[in-house]
């Protein structure tokens, strides 16, 4: 297959009819063309055999002198619709411009292909279009009313010799421009032009034709949109030989002036304020020029926003065009005059208060006696505004009980006075705030402690929502014109004004109940000057020389300043030479007792003295505290710590401040033993899994003693850590009876601890491992037996720590497991020998026979 492209040159297919006197555009084009993209063009024209040359693109002087007055005036001329298109525009055809046109384009190309030129054949007929109004009047003018119909008729005929069809267009000038109404197309269909498709739709708008060529337009439901100008445009066209339709020419005729009258709805009054309890007067006016009969229907409406449409809105009273109105008891409707209808509402409340708007619509009886609605407006809604009846009344806030300390109780009491202008169905309520004086010029804010609602609903504020709900503040209603607020136990946060709203609520007609006045009273001060505490406690010895084993005593006095009705708590606490295990910081809280005097061990833990402390309460401001058999361990500064408390809310004792009295000491001169403590071990680095041995020795300067007198507790502590700067960890304990103590373990070493001698312990590490390492050291306390058979604590000793280090023996960590290495290679080296030997033996055996070989020589070449 062989392709060929070249150039084309393309014209309409002819003939093109045209009528005489119209302007006339034939268009050409070219394609497929090399070259610039810009073409030029040549026009001819020919009657009969010649063809003369008319315009050019590209050639001023390509036009014939036929036609060159002609296209020097513009009657003839080339108008390019773009770079590979122009047309050839004729204005006012003529007879003698009948014949053929070609169209030809200079070669741009490297090779000629395809065609350069085209042909096409122009008939020029004669004018038979004729369009004109009704009647042969140019042009009437209609006066209507909104909702009227009306009719215009415009008559269109053609004489033309050729097979012609019109094109029926009716128009409306809307400013400077003509808008489509309607068209009968000249493919015999309707098409109603934009914005006139549902109206079409609906039967408002029609077009008919009648006899002798009429065409009637019918308007129904007429509004002031339909007011202007209407013309009749009529464009006649022919089927092509292509089979396309082609306009060859248009005309148009005005018809008539329209003019349509608005009907208005307005209510005659503009804003409205009228007062509770008096009648609200409005009046709904419908403004038409319409002399015939009709009859309007009315609808009133109110809306709280004047935004709101009518199906947002509450429809209030209604009277159809038979007069008929809807029922209502305090609203009334009525028909003034033809065009006025007035709402009456009586007794009008606050709720009245609203845009109010009326809707009328016009109805017309038909010829079949029924009534048909034709127009309908809604007006702009008015304003009315009902002012509440105030009632008079003044307010007065006193206080009737004020504080002098804190948790005294604070009343306030609220007076409605000089109540004048009130009416059944006025009703008070209370709303109490607060005020904090703030120094300097900082805002004073306000804060709602409670208000009452209209129903009597208590709302609570967040300042008093917690202690109103617990009871500490109480809000009351004394009588029918004072309300009441008790504060309970009032506090030093409660100090500051005080103030009170009386709010007046008015019932409406609903038996609903609406705000109408707030007064608000003075404010009232709660203050009271407030001193600081004052708390003095002093310690006192009854026994300035007592020696051990004999009773300690010792009494607390305590004085107070501006606490009111207090009481006191007091604790006994213990300072130590000696630092306590128990207690590092070195003061022992020992026994305590509370504001309601009930007693309590705090840290005593002498289980075989536990009833050896006796504190108790002499008189309301004095304390007494007693220790029986008393020990040298006992030594150190004894001190009273007592805390006032004062009455709270709700029963409850509230902190006011806290006192140290002055230390008492106990001391004790004794000639006995002093006893050293230290660590020591033969090897102080072993192995993993060896035994380590640890030796706590106690030994005694001084006087000597018996053994049967002396008695040890020996405690073993470990430090994990080279630097002593861990918490020490107990091992283990043995006291002075003989019963050992471990503690939890979580590695698989054991312990065991034991006297060997009446001055030594030992603690045995039982299968050390790595984690055992750190330092190590005994804390002994010792127990010496008096001449009376009493035994004496004595204080804590505590060793200097030795360091044990634990290593590991790499020959016993690894002689195991290379012993079993090298037995399992042993077996399996063995098992593979016999597994090879079992498997040639029996399994890979094979028989061969082997063929006879004869035993020949070779013959050499020379013998062969």
């Amino acid at each position: 297959l062989a392709f060929c492209r070249g150039r084309i040159v393309r014209v309409p297919k002819g003939p093109l009819i045209r009528v005489v006197g119209t302007e006339v555009a034939i268009p050409c084009s070219v394609s497929d063309y090399d070259g610039p993209s810009e073409q030029n063009f040549d026009w001819e024209f020919s009657r009969e055999t010649d063809f003369v040359r008319i315009v050019s693109t590209w050639d001023s002087t390509f036009t014939s002198e036929e036609y060159q007055k002609r296209v020097g005036r513009g009657d003839i001329k080339l108008r390019r619709s773009s770079n590979d298109a122009v047309e050839l525009v004729i204005r006012n055809i003529q007879p003698a411009d009948q014949g053929r046109y070609k169209c030809s384009t200079p070669s741009t190309d490297a090779t000629v292909q395809g065609n350069y030129d085209a042909e096409v054949q122009v008939k020029v007929i004669s004018d038979g279009l004729s369009v004109s109004g009704s009647k042969a009047r140019s042009s009437t003018s209609l006066r209507l009313s909104e909702g009227d119909s009306f009719k215009l008729r415009c008559s269109a005929v053609t004489t033309s010799p050729e097979h012609t069809h019109l094109h029926v267009t009716w128009q409306i000038k809307s400013g400077s421009s003509w808008q489509d109404i309607l068209s009968l197309t000249h493919e015999g269909k309707f098409q109603p032009g934009p914005g006139y498709e549902e109206r079409y739709r609906s039967g408002d708008i029609r077009l008919d034709t009648g006899a002798n060529d009429t065409y009637r337009l019918s308007v129904s439901q007429a509004s002031s949109a339909d007011g202007g100008a209407y013309r009749c445009l009529v464009s006649e066209w022919v089927r092509g030989v292509d089979g396309s339709w082609q306009k060859i020419q248009e005309k148009s005729v005005e018809i008539a002036a329209v003019s349509v009258q608005r009907t208005d709805v307005v209510i005659s009054t503009s804003n409205v304020s009228v007062t509770e309890r008096d009648s609200l007067d409005l009046t709904c006016n419908i403004t038409t020029d319409r002399s015939g009969i009709f009859q309007a229907e009315v609808m009133w409406y109110f809306s709280a926003s004047p935004d709101d449409t009518l199906s947002d809105a509450q429809l209030l009273l209604s009277m159809d065009h038979d007069s008929v109105v809807s029922d209502s008891t305090l609203i009334s409707l009525s028909h003034v005059d033809r065009n006025s209808y007035r709402l009456l509402v009586r007794d009008v409340d606050v709720e009245d208060s609203g845009y109010y708007f009326c809707e009328a619509a016009i109805w017309v009886p038909l010829h079949n006696g029924s009534w048909h609605k034709v127009v309908e407006r809604t007006s702009a809604p008015v304003s009315v505004v009902v002012t509440a009846l105030e009632p008079d009344y003044d307010v007065f806030l006193n206080a009737s009980k004020t504080p002098k300390f804190s948790d005294d109780p604070t009343e306030l009491n609220c007076r409605i006075t000089n109540v004048q202008d009130t009416e059944a169905n006025i009703r008070f309520t209370v709303s109490w705030y607060y005020r904090q004086h703030l120094p300097g010029d900082d805002a004073v804010t306000e804060e709602l402690l409670a208000s009452m609602d209209a129903d009597w609903t208590l709302l609570l504020g967040d300042r008093g929502r917690e202690r109103i709900q617990n009871g500490e503040i109480i809000l009351s209603k004394k009588s029918a014109d004072t309300f009441s607020l008790r504060i309970q136990w009032t506090s030093e946060s409660d100090r500051g004004d005080y103030f009170c709203v009386i709010s007046a609520w008015s019932r409406h007609r609903n038996n609903s109940w609406v705000k109408s006045k707030d007064v608000t009273s003075a404010s009232v001060n709660i203050f009271w000057a407030t001193q600081d505490y004052t708390l003095t406690v002093e310690a006192v010895k009854l026994k300035p020389f007592f020696v051990a084993g004999h009773t300690f005593e010792m009494t607390c006095k305590v004085s107070s300043k501006n606490i009111k009705t207090p009481r006191y708590s007091v604790l006994i606490t213990a300072e130590k030479p000696f630092t306590d295990r128990s207690n590092p910081n070195g003061t022992t809280r020992i026994i305590s007792l509370n504001q309601d005097s009930v007693v309590r061990l705090e840290d005593w833990t002498d289980q075989t003295r536990v009833d050896g402390v006796v504190l108790e309460k002499v008189q309301e401001n004095e304390f007494r505290y007693r220790m029986y058999q008393t020990q040298i361990s006992d030594a150190g500064l004894y001190r009273c710590v007592v805390t006032a408390w004062s009455p709270g809310g709700g029963g409850m004792w509230r902190e006011a401040v806290n006192g140290l009295s002055n230390p008492i000491q106990i001391d004790f001169q004794t000639s006995g033993p002093v006893f050293n403590v230290s660590v020591h071990s033969d090897s102080p680095t072993i192995y993993q899994g060896e035994v380590a041995d640890l030796l706590c020795i106690v030994t005694t300067e001084g006087m000597p003693l018996e053994p049967d007198d002396m008695s040890f507790d020996v405690s073993w502590f470990a430090v994990r850590s080279f630097a002593l700067d861990r918490e020490p960890v107990l091992l283990a304990s043995l006291d002075r009876r003989g019963i050992v103590t471990q503690s939890r373990r979580n590695g698989s070493s054991d312990l065991s601890l034991e006297r060997i001698s009446p001055l030594e312990f030992r603690l045995r590490v039982h299968g050390c491992e790595d984690h055992d390492f750190g330092n190590h050291y005994c804390v002994v306390t010792p127990w010496v037996r008096s001449a009376t058979g009493v035994w004496q604590r004595e204080p804590d000793i505590k060793a200097k720590p030795i360091f044990l280090s634990v290593k590991m023996d790499v020959l016993n960590a690894f002689k195991y497991p290379l012993l079993i290495g090298i037995g399992l290679a042993t077996v399996i080296g063995l098992l593979s020998c016999l597994i090879g030997y079992c498997s040639s033996r029996w399994c890979c055996k094979k028989e061969v026979q082997e063929t006879r070989r004869e035993r020949r020589r070779l013959m050499s070449m020379e013998m062969d």
